[in-house]
């Protein structure tokens, strides 16, 4: 589908070009460059798109001399610098939100080294001296029809973390994937495991958080991007297409549906070895435990210290498990977790430790903790009421529970 909402005159395109330049007090900067140098990648797609970013990344192709130009210009504007590539001459310079990278031209010519980048989309450059723009592989009417394509296989290989950037735009920028590179994509997605780990982590990051989140993630699971064929048969992995994702209001998408979506394309095995964090691992693991636990036995034969301990253990992620649940409980169960004040949802005490410590003589240790979990569990079946409800409940608690010494 053809898009009408963006830049497509060349003359427009400098313009905005330029105005941006102005806006970010680039003319010193640019001043340090040489001749023959030019600006190509996600910068000018943005300004074609008319795409607004908090984070600016900018890249700058030099004929020569990449390191050397970078610390100079980091040195003047007094900013950070890093050497990503010594061999290739690859650097960064970074200042506030903006990120500058600077590299050599590896080919002979500007257009032999627009048709090795990663997509035509970002192939696009402006060349400084001329101010112009050169669009040898129409990335230019790529973006006005949504379309990825890429030039050649070499292009994806060279970089196999660009078979995941493909369903980052797909996710932030709803385009589609040419017919030609999605079968590229099935038959190199094998080659992601010389990726380094954090990168890929960092990736589906992106994916998961962008606008059109979950046509990407339901393109992932169709092409099997991290498993076997029959990796998603496993039953804890949902049909994305299936779900009414309109039950959650904006907050709770934004929130919650990132990390349903991570735990909806892998499993604990590759969660860990992507470098996903702690926490991460451990809401995973907890997710698909309940969901096991209630393959077995049915929700509503469910005893109520089994209740109140699913409420306990997701609790501060319970939205993510929603979609596990049959469809007739989720709007019930959303909305009884939206009430703070409701006890089940949000397991709470009129007692802390210190209080009954020190009202009924009794020591730290698991005696404490078992009592702590009981008033909170009656307080969640509202068979309490105030603290002094509390306190004898908790007297009869220890009468019966705690162990008797001769």
């Amino acid at each position: 589908m053809k898009r009408s909402n963006i830049l497509t005159d060349h003359t427009l395109i400098i313009d905005e070009l330029e105005r941006s330049f102005k806006f970010h007090k680039w003319d010193f900067i640019l001043s340090f460059l040489p001749s023959g140098s030019y600006l190509v990648g996600g910068y000018i797609r943005d300004i074609i798109l008319k795409r607004v970013t908090e984070e600016v990344d900018v890249d700058i192709v030099v004929p020569f001399n990449a390191i050397e130009i970078g610390k100079t210009i980091a040195e003047n504007i007094k900013s950070k610098f890093i050497i990503l590539d010594k061999e290739r001459e690859v650097v960064r310079i970074i200042l506030n939100n903006i990120s500058i990278d600077i590299a050599n031209q590896i080919s002979s010519t500007i257009e032999g080294d627009l048709c090795s980048r990663d997509f035509s989309i970002n192939s696009i450059a402006f060349l400084f001296d001329k101010k112009l723009l050169f669009d040898p592989l129409n990335g230019l009417k790529d973006l006005e029809f949504a379309l990825l394509k890429t030039y050649s296989a070499k292009n994806l290989l060279n970089d196999p973390l660009r078979i995941l950037r493909c369903f980052r735009f797909v996710s932030e920028l709803n385009f589609k994937i040419d017919l030609k590179l999605v079968d590229l994509i099935k038959k190199n997605k094998g080659k992601l495991y010389l990726v380094a780990k954090e990168r890929i982590k960092h990736e589906i990051n992106k994916i998961v958080n962008g606008e059109n989140a979950l046509e990407a993630v339901i393109l992932v699971k169709k092409f099997n991007i991290f498993g076997s064929d029959d990796f998603y048969k496993n039953s804890f992995f949902l049909d994305l297409q299936e779900i009414n994702y309109a039950e959650f209001n904006k907050f709770e998408k934004e929130k919650y549906l990132p990390l349903f979506f991570i735990a909806q394309i892998l499993d604990e095995v590759s969660l860990e070895r992507f470098k996903f964090s702690r926490a991460e691992i451990a809401k995973t693991k907890l997710l698909r435990k309940w969901f096991f636990f209630l393959e077995e036995k049915n929700i509503a034969q469910l005893t109520e210290s089994d209740r109140f301990a699913l409420h306990k253990e997701l609790e501060m992620f319970l939205p993510i498990f929603i979609f596990h649940l049959p469809q007739n409980l989720r709007l019930n169960w959303l909305s009884r977790w939206r009430d703070n004040d409701d006890k089940l949802f949000h397991p709470s005490n009129l007692l802390n430790g210190d209080v009954i410590k020190k009202n009924l003589k009794i020591k730290d240790g698991p005696i404490l903790g078992e009592l702590l979990r009981y008033l909170s569990e009656e307080l969640a079946y509202k068979r309490l009421n105030n603290f002094d409800e509390a306190i004898y409940k908790a007297k009869r608690w220890i009468e019966q529970n705690a162990p008797k010494c001769d």
